[in-house]
């Protein structure tokens, strides 16, 4: 039988130096920076998925796009052969699997959802390791700039902006000694808080009456007199204030 011919590229010994090789370290190196970066920002405010989590994102959504560019090195075209791969389909498959790394950052404590501004980084960490996989420099830094502008300065822009402060409030009475539903309330709008829907719970068991609800002030500093206020009550058995946001 006739041998097979082998594709070209086969036939270079593995490790033969090619120019396209220093091309490839470019972009690789280029996506493990930019992800370092976004996820730096991340680590200093102790997000989960800091440094680490950010620059392995980004580094391989660039390793998978290079599957698509250099499709030629690992998958030569024959004389009789005509292939045609989408590099679309495998940004629209890396973008989808990102979306369960993305979920699992976000945490539902209560009332309370954390993590959406990680989750959204990871997405976002994840299209610029694309960008750079396909060679295109340019918008990858522009990108990396923006994005680091959002999570830093509109940070520092947000915590100067007149804004609400929300909170989830739990407080739990000694089943006997209770403050009664008007008392709690008016408690709260003393201390500068209005009160949505109140919710309540009582454990014959453990022997104590809970008031749950979400709390509204103009300033988070009312929070700490809240508090305070709270602590002076022999009757109260255990009380928590949960910002919301992220």
């Amino acid at each position: 039988m006739p041998r097979k011919a082998r594709p070209r590229d086969m036939d270079l010994p593995l490790f033969q130096y090619d120019p396209v090789y220093q091309d490839i370290t470019l972009r690789l190196l280029f996506a493990l920076g930019i992800g370092g970066a976004i996820g730096l920002e991340r680590s200093y405010h102790g997000r989960p998925a800091g440094f680490r989590t950010h620059a392995l994102v980004s580094l391989s959504t660039c390793v998978l796009m290079l599957v698509t560019v250099y499709q030629t090195r690992w998958f030569p075209e024959g004389p009789r052969t005509h292939v045609t791969l989408d590099p679309t389909r495998m940004a629209q498959g890396i973008m989808t699997g990102i979306g369960f790394l993305g979920a699992g950052t976000i945490m539902k404590d209560g009332l309370s959802v954390r993590g959406l501004t990680t989750a959204a980084s990871i997405w976002m960490t994840a299209a610029i390791g694309v960008l750079v996989g396909v060679g295109f420099y340019f918008p990858a830094v522009l990108a990396t700039a923006l994005t680091l502008g959002t999570l830093s300065v509109f940070r520092w822009i947000e915590s100067r902006m007149p804004s609400q402060f929300h909170a989830t409030f739990v407080v739990r009475f000694d089943r006997r000694s209770k403050m009664n539903e008007h008392e709690m309330r008016q408690m709260l709008q003393r201390y500068g808080f209005s009160v949505a829907n109140m919710n309540y719970r009582l454990d014959a068991e453990a022997g104590f009456f809970e008031y749950r609800t979400v709390i509204r002030a103009s300033r988070a500093s009312k929070a700490a007199a809240l508090s305070e206020g709270l602590n002076s009550l022999e009757n109260v058995r255990e009380f928590r204030v949960l910002p919301l946001g992220d």
